[in-house]
């Protein structure tokens, strides 16, 4: 069976997986880093864990030849250290505060775990190599949240709300099924799980439609801004825009995205839907209601920061 490798990667994007940075030091001692989601445990006794590196990355020798790394687990407001680290052509330790491990690998400051590696054993895995490593130090921090990926784009853990046993007195004063935190989760599950399904109509997926909805105007956009407002990083931003260009509705201009004359045409069709969706869910409320509801949600993201 032959794959389509876009196809494939979002099949693969079901499974949530953390966000790390990598990081080491390379022959003359300069500081390596990069950010990989395919971190994970391989062994207990003795500590093993593992991770996957492109062998068309620019740091392959630094890590592959090298004696020691460490793995930084980033925390869930880390997205700016992720994107960094994701990028070519910079100083990715610029501003950055960090200290050396044991083998001299750089930690960064304030992430939620952190494992000092000794190299183990590199592996050939397909258009990877596969990096063991031996855990020879680590620490954490307790009642940190991480910063996963998911959906080929940027989530946070939350306990399911299937799983979480109301305490008594909470329960008997009716504070879980009246708490925001808890009704604005499931407004919006249920907001989304209604929605995101009438997009295959239109053959794009959620990702997709937040793209061509963010450029609906014709404007040209910087790749960077839009990684920001869509919550996705760099590279898998670039994977969907590919899709967009395979289906005639994206051009790339430089660093920029720009729809094309049949994209805009789409983006148009999918703000009327969304607006539709909209006035349906929202018939329940009179139109007073609506514009308080908008405008009280206004003043809480103010408020939050």
């Amino acid at each position: 069976m032959s794959f389509d490798p876009k196809d494939f990667r979002r099949a693969l994007g079901k499974f949530p997986t953390g966000v790390t940075v990598i990081t080491t030091r390379d022959a003359e001692g300069n500081p390596i880093g990069m950010t990989a989601s395919s971190f994970n445990t391989l062994s207990i006794e003795p500590a093993l864990v593992l991770w996957s590196i492109d062998k068309g990355a620019w740091s392959l020798a630094a890590f592959t030849r090298g004696k020691s790394f460490a793995i930084n687990v980033l925390r869930n407001d880390q997205i700016e250290i992720s994107n960094r680290f994701a990028r070519r052509g910079e100083d990715k330790f610029a501003d950055i505060h960090t200290r050396d491990d044991q083998h001299g690998s750089p930690l960064l400051h304030g992430t939620a775990a952190w494992f000092g590696c000794k190299t183990w054993n590199v592996y050939e895995g397909g258009d990877h190599f596969i990096i063991v490593g031996e855990v020879i130090d680590y620490s954490y921090e307790e009642n940190v949240s991480s910063l996963v990926f998911h959906n080929g784009r940027y989530a946070v853990p939350e306990t399911h709300p299937a799983v979480q046993a109301p305490t008594g007195p909470l329960e008997a004063r009716g504070f879980l099924g009246d708490y925001l935190l808890f009704q604005l989760r499931q407004t919006l599950n249920a907001y989304a799980s209604d929605f995101y399904p009438r997009l295959s109509h239109f053959g794009v997926t959620a990702e997709e439609w937040r793209v061509l909805t963010l450029l609906a105007d014709g404007e040209a956009m910087e790749q960077e801004q839009i990684c920001r407002y869509v919550s996705q990083p760099l590279k898998e931003l670039m994977f969907t825009g590919e899709w967009l260009q395979d289906k005639g509705l994206l051009q790339v201009e430089g660093s920029c995205f720009r729809l094309t004359e049949k994209g805009q045409q789409l983006a148009t069709q999918l703000l009327d839907k969304a607006i539709e969706h909209e006035r349906q869910v929202m018939s329940c409320l009179s139109e007073e209601q609506q514009q308080t509801l908008k405008e009280s949600l206004r003043l809480l993201q103010k408020g939050l920061g």
